[in-house]
């Protein structure tokens, strides 16, 4: 079975970031075994299935049967080495990324409640609007960051989340399609990619006004302030990287793109932004055509 098709924006953060007793417990997670960057998917996978599968069907996945976060979602992390983080201080000591799974099934919930048809809404949730908004906030309340350490974005990834990100610092694996290893991702210290995201925000804003990228980007910077100042964010095509062969994996020039523009708008050259979001478009539209297809 394929990875699910999934991208993430990441944040680690470094275990001093967290208070003494999680900070022990994800220390140990860290030395023991923490979960695989591949892997990251298909154990988000598993956990929703176990949650519809259960008696009764719980609402959401990575909790217990009365409803407390499962004991097994400490070891749900990501583990990065600052080393592998341009610009990075590599006396900070592992960096750990909590997949979050629990609180991002709550985000996501409250979305759907406020947007999805009554119709739809009563056949999926049987308890009260009220008492599902209240869950959720309290959930997300327990976040210990005050947000979630991921983003995940189907078929497509957002193109504002690129203006963090230097394109030389992008890390390609070509391994087969089906390999846990085949990767395309980038990394960023927190500060570097905050920086980023408020110079391309000011020139979106000037350029496009407050709705759509600037909006995005505002977003961004938002969420990027909840967590330590020593953190480091990711880029991550996850399953994405199944879609693309190696010439489309190689010839992929969405990060330089994107910077480009930000650049463009910055000088007031029309014209190279028009060019680089023609290239945006003829490369992310084949992507579209086949999620419209499935």
């Amino acid at each position: 079975m394929p990875r699910p098709f999934v991208a993430y924006l990441r944040v680690y953060e470094p275990l001093s970031a967290f208070d003494t007793e999680l900070s022990r417990r994800l220390r140990n997670v860290v030395e023991t075994g923490p979960l695989a960057r591949s892997a990251v998917g298909e154990r988000e996978r598993e956990m929703w299935f176990r949650s519809q599968l259960s008696v009764p069907p719980g609402i959401l996945p990575g909790e217990s049967a009365d409803g407390t976060p499962s004991a097994r979602a400490v070891k749900d992390i990501l583990v990065l080495d600052p080393r592998e983080v341009p610009g990075a201080d590599p006396q900070i000591g592992p960096l750990v990324c909590p997949l979050d799974v629990r609180p991002r099934s709550a985000a996501a919930l409250v979305g759907f409640v406020a947007t999805a048809h009554p119709v739809l809404r009563e056949a999926a949730i049987t308890a009260s609007v009220d008492s599902v908004r209240a869950r959720a906030a309290a959930i997300l309340s327990e976040t210990p960051s005050g947000a979630v350490h991921a983003v995940s974005t189907t078929w497509t990834v957002p193109l504002p989340w690129f203006v963090m990100f230097e394109p030389a610092h992008r890390r390609l694996r070509l391994e087969p399609r089906t390999s846990p290893d085949r990767e395309s991702s980038w990394r960023a210290t927190i500060t570097d990619a905050q920086a980023r995201v408020a110079r391309a925000y000011e020139l979106a804003v000037h350029t496009f006004g407050e709705r759509g990228p600037a909006k995005v980007l505002e977003d961004t910077a938002g969420w990027l302030e909840h967590f330590d100042g020593n953190s480091a964010v990711e880029l991550d095509y996850g399953g994405l990287v199944q879609l693309l062969d190696d010439e489309q994996l190689s010839a992929d020039s969405t990060c330089a793109d994107v910077n480009a523009i930000v650049d463009a708008l910055e000088t007031g050259d029309a014209e190279t932004v028009a060019e680089r979001f023609e290239q945006l478009r003829e490369f992310w539209g084949d992507l579209a055509v086949r999620e419209r297809f499935n």
